[in-house]
């Protein structure tokens, strides 16, 4: 095979960190080894320097054990490894399928909203989420009505920022919401009666949100946990779960994001405290048939998904429930729970499919 470069595409804050290799959680090297196992070479890029006029880009390239930039024709195939908020990157990565580029989750950011309709229209995808709906104050009364604990989460975003808990118990409803001055440190207020505090009915106006039943999920010694499932597709073209970590929440807080304060330990670690080996397995096996089962439906009606991470909820007695699906997979989990083997994996699997795409597209 003759060598052909791969775009990575990041946000300009890790591309500048580069030269520094500070780059936070990507990892440079793991993406330089993968790739040139599968005689590809990995060029580091930001859509600011993209010319889609004249077909050339600055770029990263690891040269003479330091890393330079050079100017470029753009590559063939990128993998898209930034987040966008704003339209104008998003409209140049689509200026990109003009020349024939293929990129590779090319949107990395839909709404949660988004995805849960699209999910909803499979009967048996349906099944494994929670009872779910757009904040307004009407839903809001009719799921106080029907449910005692709630989850309030922006549309948009990602590692828990914005995420609340409405909960009932004996002395009536409250809120848990994260300090604005502390931070991974978690404020409850009662309500009055069913009444919002004002400034949080201000963000929910502001803000697109959702309303979702909480997920009974099982815990570990008081604190719950769910299941980050990376989902990949690499050198067959087809769809493979690369790997799986058990996320703990911090003690006292409702959600198991590691940006959070939660922490990432072996799947089978975990659930050995609360299931026998048996139940264990028959859970695993249904997380691994509910996460594939859902990019490929995914995969269907979004353009050129390839490396995805799953929540995946898991209940005291078993069943399990699509969370979220993260359309830039946060890899560093393994590495917190010591699975440095699946760590790299989860580099080497999009390089695969990158190889996959030169193979098919000539």
């Amino acid at each position: 095979m003759s060598y052909n470069y791969v775009g990575i595409l990041l946000n300009a804050a890790m591309y500048r960190g580069i030269p520094r290799l500070k780059t936070r959680e990507e990892s440079l090297s793991n993406y330089q080894v993968a790739a040139a196992e599968l005689d590809l070479i990995p060029c580091f890029i930001k859509i600011g320097d993209v010319d889609i006029r004249t077909g050339r880009t600055a770029a990263f390239i690891y040269r003479n054990h330091q890393y330079e930039q050079v100017s470029m024709p753009i590559p063939k195939v990128i993998h898209n490894r930034a987040i966008y908020s704003e339209a104008g990157p998003l409209h140049r990565i689509g200026g990109l399928l003009s020349r024939q580029v293929a990129v590779f989750n090319m949107n990395n950011r839909y709404g949660k909203d988004e995805i849960h309709k699209l999910l909803c229209a499979d009967p048996y995808l349906r099944s494994c989420l929670p009872d779910t709906a757009l904040f307004s104050p009407a839903n809001l009364k009719q799921f106080m009505e029907n449910h005692s604990d709630l989850i309030l989460k922006p549309c948009r975003g990602s590692v828990g920022k914005g995420v609340m808990r409405l909960h009932q118990d004996g002395a009536g409803w409250s809120l848990t919401f994260p300090s604005h001055s502390r931070k991974n440190t978690w404020v409850s207020q009662k309500l009055r009666g069913r009444e919002l505090p004002g400034p949080l009915k201000q963000q929910l106006r502001r803000y697109p949100y959702l309303i979702q039943q909480r997920i009974p999920l099982a815990e570990v010694q008081g604190r719950p946990f769910d299941l980050r499932v990376t989902v990949q597709r690499g050198l067959t073209g087809e769809w493979g779960i690369t790997g799986m970590f058990a996320k703990k929440s911090a003690a006292g807080a409702f959600i198991s994001n590691l940006a959070g304060g939660g922490s990432a330990y072996p799947v089978p670690s975990v659930l050995a405290e609360i299931m026998s080996p048996h139940e264990s397995a028959v859970v695993i096996a249904q997380v691994e048939h509910l996460a594939l089962t859902t990019v490929r439906y995914l995969s269907r009606h979004l353009p050129l998904l390839a490396d995805l991470g799953l929540d995946i909820g898991v209940t005291a007695d078993g069943r399990v429930y699509f969370i979220e699906c993260n359309g830039r997979d946060q890899r560093y989990g393994f590495k917190k729970a010591g699975m440095m083997e699946t760590w790299k994996a989860s580099y080497r699997e999009p390089m695969a499919f990158a190889r996959y795409l030169y193979n098919h597209t000539r």
